[in-house]
C-alpha cells in the first residue's frame, strides 16, 4: 500500500519524479557495488586460501570458518520416507531435530545422515588502534 504523495511542496523541492529518480539511480548503484563486492571477495577469499594475506592501515583480513548441518533430501527420503520428507522439507534442521527429540523419527539414523558443510567467510577486523 503506497502512501500519497504530500500536497503541498515547497518550492524548490524535488517533484516525485525526480524523487524517484533519484531512487532508481540509488538502488543500481548499490546493486553494482554489491556485484563488485562480492566478486572481490571471491577473489580475496581464494587468495587468503592459498596462504596470502591482506591488509590496509585499518582492517586485516581473515576467513571465518562456520559449519553447518545439512540432510540430504534424496537420502532423507529413503530413510523417512515421504510425509516426514514433506513436513521437513521447506524446514531447516531444527524441525527435523525436534522430530527427532519427540520421538517422530529416529535420533541415530537422523544423526547419520547428517552432513556437515563449511562456509567460509571473509571478515574484516579492524587493527588495534586503526
Amino acid at each position: 500500500m503506497s502512501e500519497p504523495a504530500p500536497e503541498v511542496q515547497e518550492p524548490g523541492s524535488p517533484d516525485l519524479h525526480e524523487l524517484f529518480d533519484r531512487y532508481a539511480t540509488l538502488r543500481d548503484t548499490i546493486q553494482g557495488l554489491e556485484a563488485e563486492r562480492e566478486e572481490l571477495g571471491a577473489i580475496i577469499k581464494a587468495a587468503l586460501l592459498e596462504g596470502h594475506s591482506a591488509e590496509t592501515d585499518i582492517y586485516r583480513a581473515v576467513l571465518k570458518r562456520s559449519r553447518r548441518v545439512e540432510y540430504p533430501l534424496a537420502r532423507f527420503r529413503e530413510v523417512f520416507g515421504d510425509a516426514a520428507t514433506l513436513e521437513v522439507a521447506g524446514i531447516d534442521k531444527k524441525k527435523a531435530e525436534a522430530l527427532a527429540k519427540a520421538g517422530d523419527l529416529d535420533p541415530e539414523s537422523l544423526q547419520a545422515l547428517a552432513e556437515v558443510k563449511e562456509v567460509v567467510s571473509l571478515v574484516l577486523v579492524q587493527k588495534a588502534g586503526g
